[in-house]
């Protein structure tokens, strides 16, 4: 009895050796992002370059959900926040890593009117619609092919009224990891009925490969202005200079140096940062937009977009509560954001960049996330 028991322990060990997949270099495991939601099927993909540097990604919100970067002693890290697996996207509500849509941002009120006819959306931020609202495209599952070992293609179609918004809407968002350790994001977005898009990728990133505090990053905005917002996060409609106040990125500053000075009323009103700037780059892609930097592992993150801002969200309402990747607890400002978009809500405030798409047209916004080392 005591052999037939060890030679069908013998037996399990072998069936379970048999089954065990090879995690991801960030540790993750396919297994654990596959299921059904709504219906359609949730998965994660890899992509690889050649230099070994791995993004995954899940087709559920279309998420980053790791990035593996070298640092300055080639160790791999792991740069971007999330979590390890399928469940905890789907019950934890989180923007980490998405691919935001149908209008990323704010709109006032949750209203706007389009060619005279008023649209109401979800108010689910302070009486403002954030994101697209509560089911977002970050909770839906987009239609995912991957197209080679460093390209995936993602596809999701909004239908006429979800979340308020007018026309029916294919979107699509074209990941590519290039050879020069860039992560290079195309969307497209083509509409049956005149409507609004404004789409972006919700990465926390934090270079340090810790998740600790971001504080020590180092920050340059190539913008001289920026748009302040008001208590409940809204844009004013102003556009101020940042010339001798704590917005001024032109050089490269630490983020934590001024992020906490409440007696400047926008880092009040937003909590620390959570802002828009605009660029000078005017949408120039092959312009460098924005620089974030750890001083810890060298690594530099370089931004290039043809959008007209970049919103830079500095994990302020991180609270603790949050356990991600590896069990990791997700603190204040643990991460920075850099969401590059139309401003908010210009909808509703025309004399800023038309977020508009009418039939017959076709959106197109393009963003990539360069890393590097500075040894």
């Amino acid at each position: 009895m005591k052999r037939f028991s060890m030679w069908a322990l013998s037996v399990l060990l072998l069936a379970s050796c048999a089954t065990d997949e090879k995690p991801t270099e960030s540790g993750l495991l396919k297994s654990n992002f596959q299921t059904e939601v709504n219906g359609k099927k949730t998965d994660l993909f890899v992509l690889r370059n050649a230099n070994n540097m791995e993004v995954c990604v899940t087709n559920f919100g279309g998420r980053i959900v790791s990035v593996m970067v070298p640092d300055k002693d080639g160790v791999m890290r792991d740069v971007v926040l999330g979590f390890d697996s399928i469940q905890d996207y789907i019950t934890i509500p989180s923007d980490f890593g998405a691919s935001i849509g149908r209008y990323a941002n704010r709109i006032n009120q949750g209203r706007f009117t389009l060619d005279g006819v008023e649209y109401t959306l979800p108010q689910n931020n302070y009486g403002h619609c954030l994101h697209g609202g509560p089911k977002g495209f970050q909770y839906q599952v987009y239609d995912a092919k991957q197209v080679g070992p460093q390209e995936l293609e993602l596809t999701y179609l909004a239908k006429d009224g979800e979340e308020g918004f007018p026309g029916n809407i294919t979107c699509k968002v074209f990941m590519s990891l290039t050879d020069d350790n860039a992560i290079d994001i195309r969307y497209e977005a083509e509409t049956d009925k005149p409507t609004i898009v404004n789409m972006t990728n919700h990465s926390y990133f934090n270079l340090d490969g810790d998740a600790g505090n971001n504080s020590e990053h180092l920050l340059t905005v190539d913008a001289d202005y920026y748009t302040p917002v008001d208590s409940t996060f809204m844009t004013t409609g102003e556009i101020v200079s940042v010339e001798g106040t704590p917005m001024d990125f032109r050089t490269a500053t630490p983020v934590g140096s001024r992020i906490n000075d409440y007696e400047f009323v926008q880092l009040k009103n937003g909590n620390g940062y959570d802002h828009n700037w605009v660029l000078n780059t005017k949408g120039d892609i092959t312009q460098k937009c924005a620089t974030l930097e750890s001083p810890k592992t060298g690594i530099v993150l370089d931004v290039y977009t043809d959008e007209p801002g970049i919103q830079v969200y500095a994990g302020n309402f991180l609270d603790g509560t949050v356990k991600g990747k590896k069990g990791i607890v997700y603190n204040q400002r643990a991460s920075v954001c850099l969401e590059t978009q139309k401003y908010p809500d210009t909808p509703n405030k025309p004399e800023w960049p038309s977020a508009v798409l009418r039939p017959g047209e076709k959106y197109n916004s393009h963003c990539i996330f360069k890393f590097s080392v500075d040894k």
